[in-house]
């Protein structure tokens, strides 16, 4: 006899589908059947992250590019609507996903590193399937259960609060320790914030965007500069967590740290860079290293939001229906004020 659970689980959803730059539409989409170790959420609420509208405009991010129709969006909220019998984990609990958990049994998994695997794949990376719909099924082993205190719209975010946290920790800020970081987007706020709760007794916040700015400011930073307006004249910088993917903020920074200093990575870096300074890192021993996704950083993120140490919901400056998907994945270009908006599948009226 089949497990009760499983019945009424859908075998289509509503979806946001990319089938080339600017081609975004809502259609139904197949789900895959439920697997022992499956559930099913019903999705509350998806971030737009930097990846999507890069798809959007482009077809294309990085080295990755839209190879056919696909659905966007990896930051996600919801509830488990349905499950495999293998779950524990009960229908109704609130959860925010992980889009990227690896395969699971390579090596590099199986060292704790699974936002490296070399077979895994992305929710909404193409040609993978992601978030931008109604129901997504996905491994339990990819959802996290959110807290009460937590509001399921916020609780979307905490995808990239996990990326800030794992840069944060890549970076190994320390209690006292002088922070830079470059960039005054969505990550790179979450980043100040994360390095403020780690320990950090300054963080220094740069962007040539003044409305960020101040709402980095508004979030934790001790000070911001705009770099377009005046030179950043930082100096002995303990830690730099570069987040604007700019080379040139990224040799700024470069410059302000102090001897035995450590720079991440955490933008989507471009293929390469030119004029990055090997001889001044190499003569002060400057550790350069970089960050990805994240591992095992989503019950942090969400002990953070938790507790009240971290702000999401102030990085959250929009909401759209699925049917305005295309809009809100517009809207952070149209707007540079935007910081993060998010699709609501369910909700006809965001």
């Amino acid at each position: 006899m089949r497990d009760v659970r499983e019945v009424f689980a859908p075998d289509s959803a509503r979806a946001a589908v990319l089938y080339g730059p600017g081609d975004l539409r809502v259609e139904d989409r197949p789900l895959r059947p439920l697997g022992p170790d499956d559930v099913l959420v019903t999705v509350d609420a998806v971030g737009v992250c930097g990846s999507d509208m890069h798809y959007f405009t482009s077809g294309r991010n990085g080295r990755n590019e839209l190879r056919r129709p696909t659905v966007l969006g990896h930051e996600a909220s919801g509830v488990i609507s349905a499950k495999g019998p293998a779950v524990a984990m009960d229908v109704g609990t609130r959860v925010a996903v992980e889009p990227a958990v690896g395969c699971g049994s390579c090596p590099t998994c199986r060292s704790g590193r699974y936002n490296l695997c070399p077979v895994g794949t992305c929710l909404g990376s193409p040609p993978t399937d992601g978030t931008f719909a109604e129901h997504i099924v996905t491994t339990a082993r990819a959802v996290h259960p959110l807290p009460d205190a937590i509001p399921l719209e916020v609780g979307s975010l905490v995808e990239p609060l996990a990326v800030a946290v794992w840069a944060v920790r890549r970076a190994g800020v320390e209690f006292g320790d002088r922070v830079l970081v470059t960039g005054a987007g969505p990550i790179g706020i979450l980043v100040a914030q994360v390095a403020r709760a780690a320990g950090a007794s300054e963080v220094v916040v740069t962007d040539v965007n003044d409305a960020r700015l101040a709402q980095a400011l508004k979030l934790g930073a001790s000070s911001v500069v705009n770099t377009a307006e005046q030179e950043l004249e930082l100096t002995g910088a303990d830690r730099l967590l570069e987040c604007s993917a700019h080379p040139a903020a990224l040799r700024q920074g470069l410059a302000a740290l102090r001897p035995a200093g450590r720079a991440i990575v955490v933008g989507q870096a471009p293929p390469s860079v030119d004029g990055l300074p090997l001889a001044h890192l190499q003569r002060w021993e400057i550790e350069l290293s970089t960050a990805f996704r994240s591992a095992h950083a989503f019950p942090t993120a969400i002990a953070l939001v938790a507790e009240g140490r971290v702000d999401l919901a102030g990085v959250l400056t929009g909401r759209f229906p699925l049917d305005r998907a295309a809009d809100a994945l517009r809207a952070p270009g149209n707007d540079p004020a935007h910081l993060k908006v998010v699709v609501r599948p369910g909700d006809s009226t965001a």
